[in-house]
């Protein structure tokens, strides 16, 4: 039937899906375009502009099916009435806001709790929606059921997922497996591809409905000026869904909250949607010019930010917009819900003085106040960023001395530079040197199938980068005296540490009695899973060496699809160490033994577990008695 051009009205299949002619355009010379609305459930709305006569397998759908009823008998009377419940669902009335159709068509165990959020959503007239539940709790699951259901109601045809950039492909991955939606993740990649296809003015907005994009993207003008322009100063059915959305609060000052350039970019895109998810699990900082900042980006109707003394904002205010439930408050009402997580402490007493895991925390306290003294004659604001420097050494020496060795070595150079007067004391960039404490590195310029090795050099790169910088700023008005002073202290501590940066601590060798006893009695791996979490990338593969060695004698330390070698690529191979290769990257292989060993700031492909290097470390759902083993 494809030599008939269709008719407005009619019903057509076109790649795929069925679609509704709208109208027909005459492009002359014969041509003429048709205008297709799609029908189908996972795509209702989206325009389609075809020629009809170049569509391989497109055709017109009958519109009589008369003839057939009854032709291959009558249905079994469960089946019938399967099928009248699913056409009472497909044909509900988008004004009923008590029946829920999104909790029927998602993959997922539904929880009663997560009905709630849904009902309150339905209730409002443009869903602008603060969920602040605990973590854990499903947030991404609320949201998709929310998005779910407009999409059903036909109350959206754009949406907009913003979230960090280790979270876009969870995002992806849950959207489209628990939920049938198909998003596309917007990056430097997508970009370039789309500009080889559709030419170098093509505005990546427009290319569809559904679009993922990473916080950092949204600073940069390149990714957010097309996405303005497509939505102009307000599209409604639009929905905005914001990740993570406590990074978009503005830092608190003394009396108003001061922006960053990731506020400025959330607060110049949410009036433009009709409707706004944000999606956070610490809603207030403590701050409330900041809580009321972000509130006012969620609803600008009922919340305005202003002075935190003159400024308040009761619970009931809060009721119709947010949410936040706790897995304390679920527990009261189902004990067997969410288990209680107990944390016991392991205390490792009865080590000698001059061990290395003691000694060196004590003479970075000493350092800490050699810098101190000088760092008292600075303005408050100064003095707070000349601090950053020895916050970041602590948090690496708290987890492991492998960790502080690299970063020492960075800022011992660092030290060495302000000495010698060959850069300036004030060109370093604080927001760098803040990352040097928080471990917020911009990972979104890395392909997502780099090699294990570039990414691991990359981040490596980008934390002496912020290490530079956070001593760059902690050096400000040091006089030379001072600078040779802390350069000594450095330089001892330095050499203290490259003598036992690559031996088995007292932490590490509780750890592998735990797992021998544990897990290998007699030699042999049981079934018993360890999940292990470290704080930096450098943590993660000493200790990765360290269990290898330990644990090398027990069987299927190596198989399951890895393979042990030494590495002799840059000469002798290192007393000890061992170089993993995986075998296979398919992400449903486990390990039986070492189930999971990842860094929680910059995940690596780990080969003790990791088949995905692009995937964020999986929540300690379990964990045996040591928890947190890089902590004292």
């Amino acid at each position: 039937m494809q030599n008939q051009t269709p008719e407005i009205g009619d019903f057509v299949e076109v790649r795929g899906r069925p679609w509704l002619v709208e109208g027909i355009d005459d492009k002359g010379e014969g041509l003429s375009a048709l205008k297709l609305s799609c029908i189908s459930d996972d795509a209702q709305g989206e325009a389609l502009e075809v020629a009809w006569d170049a569509e391989i397998g497109a055709r017109q759908l009958e519109d009589d099916f008369w003839f057939r009823l009854g032709h291959d008998g009558t249905d079994d009377p469960a089946v019938f009435a399967a099928y009248l419940r699913t056409l009472k669902w497909h044909t509900a009335t988008a004004a009923d806001r008590e029946l829920l159709q999104a909790p029927f068509r998602a993959g997922i165990r539904l929880e009663a709790y997560q009905l709630l959020l849904l009902r309150k959503a339905l209730r409002l007239p443009r869903v602008n929606l603060l969920i602040a539940d605990d973590v854990g709790l499903g947030k991404t699951i609320e949201a998709g059921l929310i998005l779910r259901e407009l999409l059903l109601r036909r109350r959206i045809d754009f949406t907009f997922v913003a979230a960090p950039p280790s979270m876009t492909l969870q995002w992806q991955d849950e959207l489209e497996a628990k939920f049938g939606l198909a998003f596309t993740i917007i990056d430097r990649e997508r970009f370039a591809e789309l500009r080889r296809l559709r030419g170098f003015g093509v505005n990546p907005w427009s290319t569809g409905s559904r679009f993922i994009i990473s916080h950092h993207l949204l600073t940069d003008e390149t990714y957010v000026a097309g996405l303005r322009g497509l939505l102009g100063t307000f599209r409604p059915r639009a929905l905005l869904i914001l990740d993570e959305a406590h990074h978009a609060a503005p830092a608190s000052g003394a009396r108003y909250a001061i922006e960053s350039q990731f506020t400025k970019a959330i607060r110049g895109l949410v009036d433009r949607f009709e409707h706004r998810l944000f999606l956070t699990a610490t809603p207030h900082n403590g701050h409330t010019n900041s809580f009321t900042a972000l509130l006012e980006m969620l609803d600008r109707q009922r919340f305005t930010r202003g002075d935190a003394r003159s400024l308040q904002v009761r619970p009931r205010d809060l009721e119709p917009v947010m949410v936040r439930r706790l897995k304390a408050d679920l527990r009261r009402i189902d004990p067997r819900s969410f288990p209680k997580r107990t944390v016991d402490p392991i205390v490792l007493d009865g080590l000698p003085e001059t061990t290395a895991e003691l000694r060196l925390p004590q003479m970075l306290a000493a350092y800490g106040e050699l810098r101190a003294k000088r760092i008292a004659r600075l303005p408050l604001r100064e003095a707070a960023n000349a601090k950053l420097a020895f916050v970041g050494l602590q948090q690496r020496l708290l987890s492991s001395i492998a960790a502080f060795l690299r970063t020492l070595e960075g800022h011992r150079k660092s030290l060495l530079a302000l000495k010698e007067k060959e850069k300036e004391e004030d060109s370093a960039p604080i927001d760098a040197a803040r990352a040097f404490v928080t471990g917020d590195f911009d990972l979104d310029e890395l392909p997502v199938d780099v090699e294990e090795e570039t990414a691991e050099a990359t981040i490596a790169a980008d934390e002496d980068a912020a290490a530079d910088a956070a001593t760059r700023l902690g050096g400000v008005g040091a006089q030379g005296s001072e600078l040779r002073a802390e350069l000594a202290a450095v330089d001892d501590m330095l050499q203290l540490a490259k003598q036992h940066a690559a031996r088995t601590d007292a932490r590490v060798a509780w750890l592998v009695d735990w797992i021998r006893t544990n897990m290998v009695p007699e030699g042999h791996w049981n079934d018993r899973r360890l999940i292990l979490f470290t704080e930096w990338e450098d943590t993660r593969r000493w200790l990765q060496w360290r269990l290898l060695e330990a644990l090398e004698d027990t069987d299927r330390i190596d198989t399951a699809d890895r393979c042990f070698y030494r590495s002799h690529r840059n000469g002798p191979p290192r007393s000890g160490q061992a170089r993993l290769q995986r075998r296979s990257r398919d992400r449903t292989a486990a390990h039986p033994d070492l189930h999971r060993c990842g860094t929680r700031r910059h995940q690596s492909a780990n080969p003790l577990s990791r088949s995905d290097p692009r995937r964020p470390a999986m929540e300690p759902v379990a964990a045996p008695t040591a928890q947190r083993p890089d902590r004292p």
